[in-house]
Order: C-alpha cells, then sequence, then structure tokens
C-alpha cells in the first residue's frame, strides 16, 4: 500500500504535476482512508485466481492494492493525463516482474465488448455521475456478465437500490431484475478529498444466471417506466392506455390476487409482481 496517495497534499502535488482538479463533470473525490480500501477489498473477496475490472482508477490508490492480490486487473481510465504517471508504474513494476495489470484508455461506456473476460469480477469507486449508466453496462448490456460487483456509490443511491415494495424506483427494479444487490457498510464523506456533500456505501451485486432474452428485458423495463411515468398517480391510471380501457377489470383482477387493491402505486410492488403484470399485459 502507497501511504503516500492517502495523503491529501500529496495528493494535491500530483494533480498540479498533471494539471488535474477533482472532476465535479466526473465525480471525482480521492479516498483517503486506508481502512476503506482494505473493506472494499475484503468485501469482494478476491483471489489470486480472479480476474478483475475497475473503472476510473485515477492515481491507483485502490488499483495497486487491487493488483496485488488478483491474478490480472483490467482499469478502465477516461482521463488521458494520467497516462505518463501509469507508464511509470507499469514500466517499474514489469521490471519486478509484479505487473498483472493492464490501464485500458477511454470510456468504458464506450468500450469494445470483446474487451471484457470471462468471469470477471467488478471492483470500483464509481464515479458518481456515471454509477447507473455503468451498473446498467455490466448488468444489461453485456454479455458477458461479472460474477459479482463490489462498487463505491452514494449512499443515497445505495439505499434506492436496495429499496423494498414500497420505496421501489426503476433503479431498484433494474438492478434487481438482473441481481441481489446488498450494502456492505457506510462511508462517511470526511474518507474522501475533496470532501463531497453526501456520504457513500459499499455495495455488493451479485448478478443472476441470465434467463430472458434482450427483447423481454426490454419489453419489461418499457412496461415498468409506463408504470412509473407518473409516480403519484395509481397505478392502474399510467398504465390503462397501453393494456386498454376494456381490459381494466381484468387487470385489476389480477392486481387483487397478488394482494393489491386498484389504490396500488408502481413504487409498491416487487420485480416478480412487474413480472407477473408484463405476462398478463401480453395475454389481455
Amino acid at each position: 500500500m502507497n501511504e503516500k496517495l492517502f495523503n491529501v497534499d500529496y495528493l494535491k502535488h500530483l494533480c498540479a504535476k498533471f494539471q488535474l482538479r477533482p472532476s465535479k463533470e466526473y465525480g471525482q473525490n480521492y479516498l483517503i482512508n486506508p481502512e476503506v480500501i482494505e473493506t472494499m477489498i475484503t468485501a469482494s473477496g478476491v483471489t489470486k485466481k480472479d480476474t478483475v475490472v475497475e473503472v476510473g482508477p485515477g492515481f491507483g490508490i485502490l488499483t495497486l492494492d487491487l493488483a496485488a492480490k488478483v491474478k490480472k486487473l483490467l482499469a478502465f481510465e477516461i482521463e488521458i493525463k494520467l497516462k505518463s504517471y501509469w507508464e511509470e508504474i507499469s514500466t517499474r513494476l514489469s521490471q519486478s516482474k509484479e505487473n498483472n495489470f493492464e490501464i485500458i484508455w477511454g470510456n468504458i461506456l464506450r468500450a469494445d465488448p470483446k474487451i471484457f473476460p470471462k468471469n470477471y469480477k467488478v471492483v470500483a469507486n464509481l464515479p458518481y455521475q456515471i454509477t447507473s449508466p455503468v451498473l446498467k453496462l455490466f448488468l444489461e448490456d453485456l454479455e458477458c456478465q461479472p460474477k459479482e460487483l463490489t462498487v463505491m456509490v452514494q449512499k443515497e443511491v445505495a439505499q434506492r437500490i436496495c429499496a423494498k415494495p414500497g420505496e421501489m424506483s426503476v433503479l431498484a427494479l433494474a438492478v434487481q431484475y438482473f441481481g441481489k444487490p446488498e450494502i456492505i457498510g457506510e462511508v462517511k464523506s470526511n474518507n474522501f478529498w475533496p470532501v463531497p456533500q453526501v456520504d457513500s456505501a459499499i455495495l455488493k451485486i451479485f448478478p443472476f444466471k441470465r434467463a430472458t432474452t434482450k427483447a423481454e428485458d426490454q419489453a419489461f423495463f418499457k412496461f415498468v417506466k409506463i408504470g412509473f411515468a407518473q409516480k403519484r398517480k395509481l397505478l392502474i391510471k399510467n398504465l390503462l392506455p397501453t393494456i386498454g380501457k376494456q381490459h381494466k377489470e381484468i387487470f385489476l383482477s389480477e392486481l387483487k390476487k397478488m394482494g393489491f387493491t386498484e389504490t396500488v402505486r408502481a413504487q409498491e410492488l416487487s420485480v416478480a409482481n412487474w413480472q407477473q403484470l408484463v405476462k398478463i399485459s401480453t395475454l389481455l
């Protein structure tokens, strides 16, 4: 562990040297507490048999410790100003035969799907602004899903993702449709520099074995988004233009079988409830 990377003055020195400043656009805040890194790596359960993908390595505060514990690490970095920084580190580690990581330059959201290896895990301190699209990439878009994801996200986002029926959202449904999320622990804002306005949380997601086609997934989320179109409206009022007025009573009857009344709203339904409604709607 490079202790200097947890020192704010040293981080400021590096930022000045490479003409960087923490970007609000990408939600960049540097961790300055080594215990958080240890917690993340322990929670990930990675071993020397694992291939790992990281997003946004920055100065490598997580990367270098992670690389020492896994078989191979692929880290996606968008900030091209850091290229000389990582080339120097890579050269030094190659001389000591400890270089088992690769920096892939560019936006991970535009990466060639063939780059992603088989049977990999994701461990990353995700930039706040791209949390949702990155999770969508790994859980939905890629044919090659990770075995597990251990990521740091905003605490509020982690709580929304792990919501129960009654407080569900499209984000919660999107993650819970593809996997089982679990909050490992909270990380206070004072563990970062600059100090963000919000706390963070370590989130672990265990993807389910893919049992649906992309077409089925798209149909599911199209229906869900219609149901959430106006959150304060009753579910039946949001869905009525889609299912048709002539099928209203049939639909309400099916909702009643699930234990809901006609005043139910979208946020009260679980993934399983929505899957049943989608199935019903296709039969109407």
